[in-house]
């Protein structure tokens, strides 16, 4: 069993505060792991992190969409394209109402793989309406002169509304398949619902691109299963990306402690909030204070204290050596920093902080037609920022 070693005072609101020595339930065990995770060979030098856009208000997700541009979305709202030499365009005529409070607002967005073709994106979120508000996945085809969203459509949205400002989850990821993976958060006040399949509180769910659940999906025939669902027990899941392994993988916000990685499988229940390797807000066990579970996955990599993870890539450009070459960059809102993992298969080998003097909180992280690594820094006057190599 992984027994983390401390407790850092954190908050529901994406980040935390101070540092608070503690020691627990927990504490104890798992000092030998984390003595040879921090003797492990370093890599390569850290690449530098250089301005390509200033003043982007809380900007969430990016995507690329050919000749050097890239759409950003900011929470409260807007989606703006930035050009290859760091304008930022006038906000794009179109977007639905979003509900922006707390940490809701316009969060993800990603490009069609056929956008060449299509000109379709794909994006999230906080959806207003009758009980509150829920996470929704909208597609658009943005007009040939990239001023506007036209053909607007929202293809699905998260059952039940609920009146939170917490917990949207929203990233999004396109399957090989080119179905679409939306994660969805439990809510914070809901998180027994991310147990039950009555719901999308605290799930992964797998959509065709109309929305629809394609028949393959593990709950279509269950009776009083929603169809859409992939796989439940999440809590609030920040960071989605395809693998190199072709699958889908997580990053996911614990309580207080017990950030994870995961690659959730079709039907599989990843135990929120029954197990957890964090505690509650204060302090003290969150139900009977399990860590495990029989019939209930263990996260593949967890963090004790939490980073509060956002976004994540998989690099597969030599850009910036072979070593980094199937890595993942997972970036940290709490600690203000970039963290790289290394697996071999499913076994985390290495982990490093990188960019250690950002002072940022990091949103998004995305790899560019170029090869080089993006991100966008969550502030009210955030960046976009271009790793380069050294």
């Amino acid at each position: 069993m992984k027994t983390p070693l401390r407790r850092f005072a954190s908050s529901p609101l994406e980040g935390g505060t101070a540092p608070v020595a503690r020691r627990s339930r927990f504490h104890g065990a798992c000092w030998l792991g984390a003595l040879v995770l921090a003797v492990s060979p370093v890599f390569a030098a850290t690449p530098k992190a250089e301005v390509v856009a200033n003043g982007l208000q809380n900007p969430w997700g990016l995507a690329f969409i050919g000749d050097g541009r890239m759409l950003v979305t900011e929470r409260p709202g807007r989606m703006r394209i930035v050009e290859p030499d760091g304008h930022i365009g006038a906000p794009l005529a179109g977007v639905p109402k979003v509900d922006a409070v707390g940490q809701g607002g316009l969060l993800d967005v990603v490009a069609d793989s056929q956008f060449e073709r299509n000109r379709t994106i794909y994006f999230c979120f906080s959806e207003p309406g009758a009980g509150g508000n829920s996470t929704a996945l909208a597609s658009a085809r943005l007009s040939d002169d990239a001023t506007k969203l036209e053909d607007v459509k929202v293809v699905f949205s998260q059952k039940p509304k609920f009146a939170s400002r917490v917990h949207f989850g929203c990233r999004i990821a396109e399957a090989k398949d080119h179905t679409l993976f939306l994660t969805l958060g439990d809510r914070f006040q809901r998180m027994d619902d991310a147990q039950t399949l009555d719901n999308h509180h605290g799930k992964v769910v797998r959509l065709r691109k109309d929305g629809s659940a394609p028949p393959d999906n593990p709950f279509t025939t269950k009776p009083g299963a929603l169809p859409e669902i992939w796989s439940y027990g999440h809590r609030n899941l920040q960071g989605a990306a395809i693998g190199p392994d072709g699958r889908l993988w997580t990053s996911e916000h614990g309580p207080q402690g017990g950030d994870e990685i995961n690659r959730p499988e079709a039907g599989k229940n990843y135990g929120w909030p029954v197990i957890t390797y964090g505690e509650n807000y204060g302090g003290g066990a969150i139900g009977e204070g399990l860590t495990s579970k029989d019939g209930l996955e263990q996260p593949l990599h967890y963090w004790v204290p939490s980073i509060a993870p956002s976004g994540m890539v998989w690099v597969s450009s030599e850009r910036y050596g072979k070593d980094w070459k199937g890595s993942m960059l997972v970036g940290s809102l709490k600690f203000r920093h970039l963290v790289r993992l290394k697996f071999n298969g499913t076994k985390l080998v290495k982990e490093e902080k990188l960019l250690p003097d950002l002072n940022q909180r990091v949103r998004d992280v995305r790899q560019g037609p170029d090869g080089l690594i993006y991100l966008l820094t969550d502030h009210v006057r955030g960046q976009l920022l271009r790793l380069q190599p050294q």
